[in-house]
């Protein structure tokens, strides 16, 4: 029949899922490692993750990809994350194919497809996986959540954010700060506004199931936690990394979480002893991991909020709930002592045992970016050895999941061995939900998809596993699993290392272990010497599988840099006319190793404040503002590096040429400097700051006009930061 005589075959036709299709939610934390919480055996309290997995089932062969951005991509994707261009995370991209961090059209997503196939999506937290010269408010979004799928996002773009004032974008939109209740953490936020998306959905399309991805920054640094949650573990952890190991992995055979069999793995000869440290240095090192337990127990609670709303809406028994617990394995980035500011890595700084011990009581909250101990990055990964970043053991990639389902199969409280990995998660939701993936997306033909399914395994304990291989690598770090044997690479760079100085030893030099891991769960025992056949076969087997997944070539962190895409790399010169808020460092005037120059051209009345420009939060960064009608000048290197100049005048009503200078004493990163103020001509004032910061990271962005996120300066808070009085320019200059 004709449109002409049915008139309603002319109204589009909504895609319609399958009947009875389930709901979807993942979950995903951030540096968490296998023995970190109560459910796979650790010392942390997660009792909504218990309760979950009493539901359901915990995989105990499952595997991350050993960093953030790469496991996100993989998840997302269903692809292995170089064939996606993401080798590496966001902000560390090369210009070798499998390393771009741009994942191309030829990767449609999990949310992407389900969309089409009639399912409600939507994002929250840590997303991680948008080119860095792509984070402006001028887009192109098409990398955003919402280009990749999710009709709607709330959460961060970038690494980590300050939990206690988080750098927020609400679809593609940033989020201004100072709006929300004072001190309420990222998490309990990201819950309330999952909460009411999953009541708005069902009371307007309740028809529709949803897909929905809660990726919290928690666990990953900084380790925050409201007061009642960091009281609650004090102690817990005085008796050290090394005790707390071996408590760890006794519950794990009790819980039969690990084989009964299964070794545990020594301490790696680079890192301390919990006995060889003074008392200074433990006590610093509970208090760190006691806010690290905190932080990932507090959201752990808001997950049981989440879940309860389900079930109080009649929906949990027919949502299939996937919770990746870590997106690679526990953290070693904060060296040997511990980071009161994740900064100072990140800078190549060093923290002084005497200042960290100052600022005791500011850890887990907003003044502070903690980071614990290597050696409890290690420890959280009972019974592995190593940690995050380190692809070729199971420290770095091993996870716990949990999965709960109860319309979709019988299985309580059971155990999975079979080896997966994080691309098997959207073979695994598509083959739930009905859906097939698409030869082709908005006329792109698509990638073959590198998952397998793990709904076999759901009913199924004793089922054969269906992947039989897979290969791994991360910061130079490799290795290949293949019918229960898993050949890799000693490490050679230690996580803490700054980038700058990583090996560069040629990956075709580098010495390979082997392990027969069907039997040998914790990879403890070295078989090369006694396996030099079978290690020769799965050696040529891993640089075949490399080729073909664009691993090759496997490079440092430094290589590969030339020719970045950037939108501020190579200006010199900036103007701005308006007030712009929270730009991403890439766009903003890049003043790291350089010296500089802002000038503002400003009408100042009777008030006489705000800010003028600043980059950074209160942690580390430059603002430049009047403050009671004096102009300002303040630079925060990382605690104690702190300097502030100020005008001893106050400006009059009326026209001023404001400007600050900041001189490096050489032009490198870190350099000192000394800065000068100045007033229609006259120097006002002058100062010194004995190092600046080698990066700037995007914690937060740059601003003219205002300060968006978190204070960079003490004297003024995010609500009373905006720039009273008339602008006609403000001239940014790198000299």
């Amino acid at each position: 029949m004709s449109s002409s005589t049915n008139p309603s075959s002319a109204w589009p036709r909504r895609p319609r899922p399958k009947d009875g299709a389930p709901n979807i939610l993942v979950f995903l934390t951030d540096d968490v490692g296998y023995g970190a919480c109560s459910t796979f055996g650790g010392p942390i309290h997660t009792p909504a993750l218990d309760a979950l997995a009493a539901h359901g089932l915990r995989f105990t062969q499952f595997h991350t990809t050993a960093m953030c951005s790469p496991t996100r991509a993989a998840l997302l994707t269903g692809r292995n994350p170089h064939r996606v261009s993401m080798g590496r995370v966001t902000a560390r991209p090369s210009s070798y194919d499998g390393y771009t961090s741009v994942i191309p059209k030829s990767a449609g997503t999990m949310p992407d497809i389900l969309r089409r196939a009639g399912y409600n999506t939507a994002m929250f937290g840590k997303w991680h996986i948008t080119p860095e010269w792509e984070i402006t408010p001028q887009g192109p979004f098409d990398r955003w959540p919402t280009g990749m799928g999710f009709e709607y996002f709330y959460g961060f773009l970038g690494f980590d954010t300050n939990m206690w004032s988080p750098d927020l974008v609400e679809n593609t939109t940033f989020v201004p700060g100072g709006q929300d209740t004072p001190l309420k953490h990222f998490d309990e936020r990201m819950a309330d506004r999952a909460i009411d998306w999953f009541a708005q959905q069902q009371a307007l399309t309740p028809e529709k199931p949803f897909f929905a991805y809660i990726a919290s920054g928690t666990a990953h640094s900084p380790h925050h936690a409201p007061r009642p949650w960091l009281e609650k573990y004090r102690g817990t952890f005085d008796e050290g990394w090394d005790e707390v190991r071996s408590q760890t992995f006794r519950t794990q055979k009790q819980l039969g979480v690990i084989p009964a069999d299964a070794l545990l793995t020594e301490r790696p000869e680079n890192l301390p002893s919990w006995d060889s440290l003074d008392k200074d240095q433990r006590m610093l090192a509970s208090r760190l991991m006691e806010a690290y337990a905190a932080a990932l127990d507090h959201f752990d609670h808001h997950v049981g909020r989440i879940v309860d709303f389900l079930k109080l809406s009649g929906q949990f028994d027919n949502t299939l709930i996937l919770f990746i617990q870590g997106d690679n394995g526990g953290s070693a980035e904060g060296g040997f002592n511990g980071l009161l500011f994740e900064q100072s890595w990140a800078n190549g700084f060093d923290e002084k045992l005497e200042d960290q011990l100052c600022l005791l009581d500011q850890i887990g909250g907003p003044e502070a970016y903690n980071h614990f101990p290597a050696a409890w990055g290690w420890a959280i990964n009972t019974p592995f050895k190593y940690y995050k970043q380190v692809a070729s053991h199971f420290g770095g990639t091993r996870n716990g999941l949990v999965v709960s389902w109860p319309d979709g199969f019988k299985a309580r409280d059971g155990m999975r061995s079979q080896f997966h990995h994080v691309a098997d998660i959207m073979p695994t939701v598509l083959e739930a939900a009905g859906v097939e993936a698409p030869g082709q997306i908005d006329g792109v033909r698509q990638d073959s998809i590198d998952g397998v399914s793990m709904l076999y395994a759901f009913h199924d304990e004793s089922a054969a596993p269906r992947r039989r291989s897979q290969v791994f690598e991360s910061m130079q770090n490799f290795s290949i699993y293949k019918d229960g044997w898993l050949a890799c690479s000693t490490p050679v760079n230690d996580p803490w290392e700054h980038f700058a100085s990583r090996s560069t030893t040629d990956a075709h030099e580098r010495n390979w272990e082997l392990y027969h891991v069907d039997r040998d769960y914790s990879q403890a025992v070295d078989l090369a010497q006694a396996e030099p056949q079978r290690l020769r076969s799965l050696r040529d087997e891993f640089w075949k599988q490399a080729e073909w997944n664009k691993i090759l070539p496997i490079h440092p962190p430094s290589a590969g840099a030339e020719g970045r895409p950037s939108l501020g790399a190579g200006r010199t010169e900036f103007v701005f006319r308006r007030r712009v808020g929270n730009i991403h460092a890439d766009a903003a005037p890049h003043t790291t190793g350089r010296s500089f120059r802002i000038t503002c051209e400003l009408v100042v009345n009777s008030e006489g404040r705000g800010v003028i420009a600043c980059q950074g939060s209160s942690i580390c960064g430059y603002s430049f503002y009047i403050h009671d009608r004096r102009p300002v000048f303040y630079y925060n290197a990382i605690r104690p590096h702190v300097a502030r100049i100020e005008g001893l005048d106050r400006l009059s009503p009326g026209r001023h040429s404001i400007s600050v200078e900041v001189r490096l004493d050489v032009r490198a990163p870190g350099s000192g400097a000394s800065m000068l103020l100045d007033v229609d001509g006259h120097c006002v004032a002058r100062g010194r700051i004995e190092r600046t910061l080698r990066t700037l990271l995007n914690q937060n962005g740059f601003n003219v006009g205002q300060d968006t996120v978190s204070p960079i300066s003490p004297d003024y808070t995010i609500e009373d930061s905006a720039l009273v009085g008339e602008f006609s320019h403000v001239t940014f200059q790198l000299l």
